[in-house]
C-alpha cells in the first residue's frame, strides 16, 4: 500500500479507527474523519505510533458540504484517492411502531445519503487516477436483523444494493466496490444497543479492518461487487 491514499469515514473510534490503523501499518496515507477531533487525534496518535501516516479532519458525513470538502481536501493533501471507506454508521434499535422521525432521519442520512454522495465525489478522482476501490461497510442485519433492527437493516441492505451497482459501473473506469458485512462488533454503537450482549460473540474491530483490507489487494480484482459477511 505504499503511496496509496485512503480515506476512513467514521474514522474516530471502533471499526473506523482499527480500518485507519491497519492501512497505516501497510505503509498507505490515511485521512481520518469523523465528527469528533479529540477522538480523531487519538486515532491519529495511534496510526503514527503503529510507524504509519494520518492526517484527521472533523467532519458530518450528515452535511453534503462536508463530504465534499472532504474528498477535495484528500485530492489536494494527496493527489488521489485509491481507497474510500465509507464507515461512518447509525443505528437505533426500536421496534417500527416506537422508531421516532428523527431517529428515522438520523439513520436514513448516515447510511444512505452519506455513502451515495461520498461515492460520488469521489468517483471522478478515482476514475481520473486510474480506478480505485469502495468499501461499504453493511452489518449482517441486512439479511438479518435482530427485532428492532428492521430499519437499520433495511438501510443496510441499500448499501449492499448500491454496492452491487457500484461495481457494475466502476468496471469501465477501474474502480471496484466491496460491502463488508460484521456481525456483532465490540464497539460503542453494539453497548449502546445491546449492553448485555456476550463478550465471547463479538468481534474485535481488528477483525473487521483485515477483512476491508483484504478486499483492496489485487488478488480480490475479479471478486467486485460482493458483500463478504464477517461474524463469529
Amino acid at each position: 500500500m505504499n503511496g496509496r491514499v485512503v480515506l476512513v469515514t467514521g474514522a474516530g473510534r471502533g471499526i473506523g479507527r482499527a480500518i485507519c490503523r491497519r492501512f497505516g501499518r501497510e505503509g498507505a496515507a490515511v485521512m481520518a474523519a469523523a465528527r469528533t477531533k479529540n477522538e480523531l487525534s487519538e486515532t491519529r496518535r495511534l496510526v503514527e505510533e503503529d510507524g504509519g501516516e494520518c492526517s484527521i479532519r472533523a467532519a458530518d458525513v450528515t452535511a453534503t458540504e462536508h463530504l465534499r470538502m472532504l474528498i477535495e481536501l484528500s485530492e489536494e493533501k494527496f493527489g488521489r484517492i485509491d481507497v474510500l471507506v465509507n464507515n461512518a454508521g447509525a443505528a437505533t434499535c426500536e421496534p417500527v411502531k416506537d422508531l421516532t422521525p428523527v431517529d428515522f432521519e438520523t439513520m436514513m442520512r448516515v447510511n444512505v445519503a452519506a455513502v451515495f454522495y461520498a461515492c460520488q465525489f469521489a468517483w471522478p478522482v478515482m476514475a481520473a487516477n486510474g480506478g480505485g476501490t469502495i468499501v461499504n461497510i453493511s452489518s449482517m442485519a441486512a439479511t438479518d436483523p435482530f427485532p428492532g433492527l428492521g430499519t437499520y437493516g433495511a438501510t443496510k441492505a441499500w448499501v449492499e444494493a448500491f454496492t452491487r451497482g457500484l461495481a457494475s459501473e466502476g468496471k469501465q473506469v477501474g474502480i471496484r466496490a466491496f460491502g463488508v458485512a460484521p456481525g456483532a462488533v465490540e464497539t460503542q454503537m453494539l453497548r449502546a444497543a445491546f449492553p448485555e450482549f456476550p463478550g465471547s460473540q463479538a468481534l474485535n474491530p481488528a477483525d473487521v479492518a483485515d477483512v476491508v483490507y483484504s478486499v483492496t489487494q489485487p488478488s480480490m480484482a475479479h471478486a467486485s461487487g460482493q458483500t463478504l459477511k464477517v461474524n463469529r
